[in-house]
């Protein structure tokens, strides 16, 4: 049988002209399909590729910066870029916070937060810079640890009840100090006051350090401050500790007894750490940067660092740690409206 390929336009150049564009339109076509792929995608094929910056809304120095360093190098080991930890501080941690609330949302600007600045904030300053809500995505929430409650020397009470007995014999007598107006150590001490009955003069100091000077030298009575802040100075007999803030009583601590048990059951406080990125970072970075602060969580060397001073490894979910947001900015905002004590 005789076929004529000219009859069908096959070996015309016309023909075969149109056929070799329309492939390459083709490959174009694929080629820009697959430039076009979603932002977490192509991010997970990619990231990271650069140094990573974790910004810390705190100066140098203490417990939240030495965690946020040893979780920079974990994670700069695991992930093979830089991992570059930015103090800033200023304006009780919301000068940091907000320059990553401004941050490109690419992965690579997290915020090694805390609940002062992310959950105390909101309720107490009048002109917040950013939304914890609505600004930021959490990564997860690196652990927590309970507040001390600590007194003077020369102050008679040795526990809660006697505490509370001996403010109520003498009203208007008894003071605690803080860290400044509405700094963590003042509103755990508001709480305290709210769920005893009682009535003691706040006296806030510039910082949790002069705050415990303060203390020392008989200027107030008691306070409330961290473990690894405390400690020292009570094993150094310069202040002596009533009771612990935390649900159950601390390991290194069993002859300390909780807030909870002495009469005021469910009273807990103190400090925790979480990361927070800027909204709309993809899924990709995120959940890489939780897996490896999961992994910076169960290594035995970094658990026996931060529990060494008094922080217990959590590594919750984001949702987790969004709830926990969401219901500490409610609790604070509650509190404030009870006690009738406007933002600032």
């Amino acid at each position: 049988m005789h076929c004529d390929a000219s009859k069908h336009g096959v070996g015309k150049p016309g023909l075969q002209t149109m056929a070799s564009r329309f492939a390459v339109a083709i490959g174009l076509v694929s080629a820009l399909a697959a430039a076009c792929l979603s932002p977490s995608t192509a991010l997970a094929q990619a990231w990271p590729s650069r140094p990573i910056t974790l910004v810390l809304a705190y100066p140098p120095g203490g417990g939240t910066d030495n965690v946020a360093r040893m979780l920079a190098k974990f994670w700069s080991e695991q992930m093979g870029v830089p991992v570059v930890v930015d103090n800033r501080g200023g304006a009780g941690g919301r000068i940091g916070t907000q320059s990553v609330a401004r941050a490109a949302p690419d992965g690579y600007t997290v915020l090694f937060g805390t609940g002062a600045e992310l959950t105390m904030a909101p309720a107490t300053v009048a002109k917040m810079p950013y939304d914890p809500e609505r600004d930021f995505d959490p990564v997860t929430q690196i652990g927590g640890g309970p507040y001390l409650l600590i007194a003077s020397k020369s102050f008679p009470p040795n526990n809660v009840q006697e505490l509370v007995a001996y403010e109520k014999q003498n009203p208007g007598k008894v003071n605690y100090s803080s860290g400044g107006m509405y700094a963590a150590t003042h509103l755990i001490g508001l709480q305290f006051n709210d769920r005893t009955g009682i009535n003691t003069l706040h006296v806030p100091y510039r910082g949790s350090g002069p705050s415990l000077v303060g203390l020392m030298g008989g200027e107030v009575q008691y306070t409330f401050n961290t473990p690894s802040s405390s400690l020292e100075l009570v094993q150094g007999g310069k202040v002596k500790i009533l009771a612990v803030a935390s649900p159950t009583r601390l390991s290194k601590l069993p002859d300390v007894p909780t807030i909870a048990e002495s009469g005021y059951p469910g009273f807990a406080g103190g400090s925790w750490y979480g990361l927070m990125v800027p909204a709309g970072t993809p899924a990709a970075a995120t959940e890489r940067l939780r897996a490896e602060t999961i992994k910076f969580l169960n290594d035995e060397k970094s658990r026996a660092a931060l529990e060494g001073v008094y922080i217990r490894p959590i590594g919750s979910s984001a949702e987790e740690l969004k709830k926990l947001i969401s219901s500490e900015i409610a609790r604070y905002k509650q509190l404030m409206t009870k006690l009738k004590l406007a933002p600032e």
